[in-house]
């Protein structure tokens, strides 16, 4: 099991700086290619650490929210969006090159990310901008969901890899989705976290909302890093691990 983290996020005067904390904690950082945060500067400096600690870099890209951080679902026409996800991917391809390292993988983040889970028409929007890039070597990674077979023959219908994912710091619904965060709870406590990550990497399993439990069959897992106690819920996941 790797331990990923959604990183870069800081802004211009937005600081979210757990970079240089988490950085030495995770196998893989997805970060923010400026749609919904990261600017230049970020992406760099963000680039620049994971080089340092031999971490695998994931791009990150979202719907163009700034204001709402990319957590507001947007209605956009295929070929727009595609060009967005192409765009962002292209600018941290292009930064990773310039410090010295590579983007591994395609995570997208937010709103985007949950809508491509529900959405067939939105998911094969995503699969065709991926596969279109890079020689069609990037992975794409997705959620891990009772729907795992079904989704896998649609990535390699058209061509694309996957990365299954789940989360340590989210509360699931019984449908296997992550419970939206207006929803009190939907953030687990680092306390809760741990417990959710355990159940995860030792049983395959996860407890929803209800208190049913699900089957997850993931490659990764997540800590997002604007999570309260983000740096210390990684730590002891790497030393679980």
């Amino acid at each position: 099991m790797k331990l990923n983290c959604d990183l870069g996020e800081s802004f211009g005067a937005w600081s979210m700086p757990v970079e240089k904390d988490i950085m030495s904690e995770i196998d893989q950082a997805n970060i923010a290619c400026g749609f919904h945060a990261g600017d230049p500067l970020v992406m760099k400096a963000a680039l620049d650490i994971a080089k340092a600690h031999g971490v695998s870099v994931g791009a990150h890209p979202s719907y163009p929210d700034l204001q709402g951080f990319g957590r507001r679902s947007m209605a956009m026409q295929a070929n727009e969006l595609s060009a967005c996800i192409q765009y962002q991917v292209s600018a941290l391809v292009g930064m990773a090159a310039i410090v010295g390292t590579q983007v591994s993988y395609v995570k997208p983040h937010g709103a985007l990310y949950n809508d491509m889970m529900k959405n067939k028409e939105i998911r094969q929007t995503v699969m065709k901008s991926v596969a279109a890039m890079c020689q069609g070597k990037l992975p794409l990674m997705v959620q891990a969901t009772s729907q795992h077979q079904g989704i896998a023959d649609e990535a390699k219908h058209h061509g694309v890899s996957l990365l299954f994912e789940a989360f340590s710091d989210r509360r699931y619904t019984d449908e296997g989705y992550l419970q939206s965060r207006q929803i009190d709870g939907a953030v687990l406590s680092p306390q809760e976290a741990l417990v959710q990550a355990k159940q995860l990497i030792e049983q395959g399993t996860v407890t929803t909302a209800s208190g049913a439990t699900l089957s997850i069959q993931a490659d990764s897992l997540c800590v997002h890093g604007d999570t309260a106690g983000a740096v210390e819920i990684a730590r002891q996941i790497r030393a679980y691990l």
